[in-house]
């Protein structure tokens, strides 16, 4: 299996192509802010062919090259049906004071083909199976994709924002809620494989292991201490 994967834009975004080797069809996973250029580069590089960009949510720096990258390779775009609205109005999903920052530089839309992920669903893509779990908490529709384990490679699994490398995705903007990014933690991640490669919206790939071992967030979960309340026991990341 190949993943090529690369931060994107302001925020860092990991952009992600997702292939059962070079040279083959792929899915492309959270093109965001300025993500278009190193997507083309990848693909080049790898000698790709996509056939659908999947998204983890819906705010806007992981879809903001979600028309482009379509567009150009006649792709459908799936996401989660409650973060739908949010390609077209990010200013709703980030809140006013955010969102008119940004909307002098973006264009904003749905591209041709929009299609809907459900969760327990399993999507056949390019030869690969995704598994789709619904992880409310960062946003009403945030999802993870999970890869089964294969011959040699382990168990993947394409967090977002719900899961980092020692923290979680942020629950201070419209849709977040800290009490339900922590069912999802326990529901989503806590029965998954130590051995589980996470990789996630941003920042540097982990384990589940070793965020069962270390992350605050996880630990408390898993303790059976999640209290709901907002407190921030480690650095979050992206938007």
């Amino acid at each position: 299996m190949l993943i090529a994967g690369f931060p994107a834009g302001a925020w860092g975004t990991n952009c992600y192509l997702v292939a059962p080797a070079a040279g083959e069809e792929c899915v492309i996973i959270d093109p965001g802010h300025q993500a278009a250029q190193g997507v083309e580069e990848a693909l080049h590089k790898h000698r790709l062919k996509p056939v659908a960009v999947v998204l983890t949510h819906g705010h806007i720096d992981h879809v903001a090259s979600v028309v482009p990258v379509c567009g150009a390779h006649d792709v459908p775009a799936w996401i989660h049906p409650a973060d739908r609205y949010m390609m077209s109005d990010p200013e709703k999903a980030l809140g006013r004071s955010i969102g008119q920052q940004l909307m002098g530089e973006l264009t904003v839309g749905e591209p041709d083909d929009v299609k809907e992920l459900a969760d327990g669903a399993r999507l056949e893509l390019a030869g690969m199976e995704f598994s789709i779990a619904h992880a409310p908490g960062h946003t009403k529709g945030s999802v993870t994709f999970r890869m089964p384990e294969q011959a040699d490679i382990p168990p993947v699994f394409f967090s977002g924002d719900l899961l980092f490398a020692g923290s979680i995705g942020r629950t201070d903007l419209p849709g977040g809620d800290h009490a339900e990014i922590l069912r999802s933690l326990e529901r989503v991640c806590l029965p998954l494989q130590d051995e589980t490669v996470v990789l996630s919206g941003h920042g540097p790939q982990t384990t589940i292991g070793r965020e069962r071992a270390t992350n605050p967030f996880l630990r408390e979960v898993a303790a059976g201490l999640g209290d709901g309340a907002p407190h921030s026991p480690a650095p979050r990341r992206g938007m």
